[in-house]
């Protein structure tokens, strides 16, 4: 990771009770309820003073595990690990992850590991490309013998080329800017009964 690690100043395990909290809700908003109550409870207990739950971060195992049974039915209670780092930002996540989750999280690190390997291996291959093409150009440089001057006149000249069709370019616009605004000025309708 290009970012630099923070340290760990703070970490603790919990058993946070969330029955109580979502009890008091509806059964449709129980498992939100109960997610707020376990950054309320984290805010209280990880001595974060302004209050600010975006500085919790709720892994995404134990947000699974929040949900697992629907919206309405929540666990009752669950068993987190709090760490809070230098930055002020603390994550939660599940201390005992289930057979299933564990299974889950080991095929994702696997399947991250092989895409890991896989853009290395790409890397490797364009610098290869690289080298085999800056070789190609030291090649054609050395049969060629192109002078510096030489190279000076073709870009000037190529600046002026480029100068010279703007100009046209412009021009042609304001031609046609001109044609345009003559075609739009109407001549005013006089009746016919008038005309006569």
């Amino acid at each position: 990771m290009a970012e630099k690690e923070d340290k760990v100043v703070l970490e603790r395990e919990y058993i946070v009770p969330l029955r109580r909290k979502f009890l008091r809700t509806p059964k449709y908003k129980r498992v939100p309820k109960a997610v707020k109550a376990l950054k309320q409870f984290i805010v209280r207990h990880m001595k974060i003073y302004d209050k600010d739950f975006n500085k919790i971060k709720i892994d995404k195992f134990l947000n699974e595990e929040l949900w697992f049974r629907g919206i309405r039915k929540p666990l009752g209670k669950v068993k987190v690990k709090a760490r809070k780092f230098e930055s002020g930002i603390v994550k939660v996540e599940l201390v005992e992850l289930p057979s299933a989750l564990k299974f889950k999280k080991e095929k994702e690190e696997k399947v991250g590991k092989e895409i890991e390997k896989k853009r290395e291996e790409k890397k490797v291959e364009e610098k290869k490309e690289e080298v085999k093409e800056d070789e190609q150009l030291l090649e054609k440089v050395g049969k060629t013998e192109i002078k510096e001057e030489e190279k000076k006149e073709e870009v000037e000249k190529e600046k002026a080329t480029m100068e010279a069709g703007l100009k046209e370019a412009k021009e042609k616009a304001k031609e046609m800017k001109h044609e345009v605004m003559e075609k739009k000025v109407k001549k005013p309708e006089v009746r016919k009964a008038l005309q006569r």
